[in-house]
């Protein structure tokens, strides 16, 4: 039998396929693409995933490694910063690494200890890490649709 943190590990990575290989069919074309009203551009939500993960492992898994500049809320908005794919695709690497190095470490214990998230008040680390899970695939979701339908 699987150890807890394999198995949310596993359903993490599975699930970050969604956004993983929709970045794999970007261009750097496509990084200005937005949909009318709203004021997300492709190569800021390709950012906002790595902050996100960051953000995660420093204050909801207590990576002491990790220095998380959410330059995408500080923005709120298309500042037309992102616009390099390889610099998004390195960040978004390294998110993906950084969070899974600390995820490598907690124990089966660790996920039933609970923690205050600001937004989302007192979870234990299982549903926090859900949160994690589900905001990447809903912003995958938003990449997809803004690839498909955007306009630069």
């Amino acid at each position: 039998m699987k150890a807890t943190t394999q198995v949310l590990i596993e359903l993490w990575q599975e699930a970050r396929t969604r956004f993983t290989n929709k970045l794999q069919q970007i261009t750097e074309n496509d990084l200005t693409k937005k949909l009318a009203p709203c004021p997300y551009n492709l190569g800021f939500l390709i950012r906002h995933i790595g902050d996100m993960e960051l953000l995660f492992a420093k204050n909801e898994l207590g990576s002491t490694d990790i220095k998380a500049i959410v330059k995408t809320d500080i923005a709120q908005k298309d500042t037309r910063d992102w616009t390099n794919l390889a610099d998004l695709k390195d960040y978004s690497d390294y998110a993906f690494k950084s969070l899974l190095s600390i995820l490598e470490k907690q124990t089966d214990a660790d996920w039933e200890s609970t923690i205050t998230i600001k937004e989302a008040g007192t979870k234990t680390k299982a549903e926090a890490f859900g949160r994690i899970i589900s905001h990447t695939a809903y912003h995958a979701g938003q990449i997809s649709i803004i690839h498909k339908y955007g306009n630069i």
